[in-house]
């Protein structure tokens, strides 16, 4: 078993975090989500499954995870941290800046071009992160 294929549960217990029952919630939510949630949403989710879990203990429980490097971090732009658990493959992201919708793709052509980049400029590429930020188009736009 991989890495990315062992639960969020797994990771925490691997680096020797205690797991509580409400961390342990947290946890699942983080992990069944689809889309990118922020605290607030990530606190309406395990709220409904815990109603004994507070917002500062998703803050405190987010916060654990981000630094033990099980989960990732991202700034989309508008005013809020939206959290996801690391991804199997690299992807990148679409944000809809009208919806706020962010759409994950993975695209060989943009990481060739990257790593070439990279290279030209004597550097071996060992990180990255891309965000396109659009709108969706229109009749209006062909």
């Amino acid at each position: 078993m991989t890495e990315f294929e062992k639960s969020l549960e797994d990771l925490c217990a691997e680096r020797g975090m205690r797991m509580t029952e409400q961390r342990r919630v947290i946890a699942r939510v983080l992990e069944s989500s689809i889309d990118h949630p922020d605290v607030e949403e990530l606190y309406r989710r395990s709220a409904s499954v815990d109603s004994k879990i507070s917002l500062s203990t998703v803050y405190r429980t987010v916060k654990l995870f981000e630094d033990a490097g099980i989960i990732a971090r991202h700034d989309f732009r508008d005013g809020r941290s939206r959290y996801e658990t690391l991804p199997d493959e690299h992807h990148d992201h679409l944000i809809d800046l009208k919806t706020g919708t962010v759409i994950e793709f993975h695209s060989p052509e943009i990481e060739a071009l990257q790593e070439r980049i990279a290279r030209e400029l004597g550097f071996r590429l060992v990180e990255h992160r891309l965000e396109l930020y659009g709108i969706p188009l229109t009749k209006d736009d062909g």
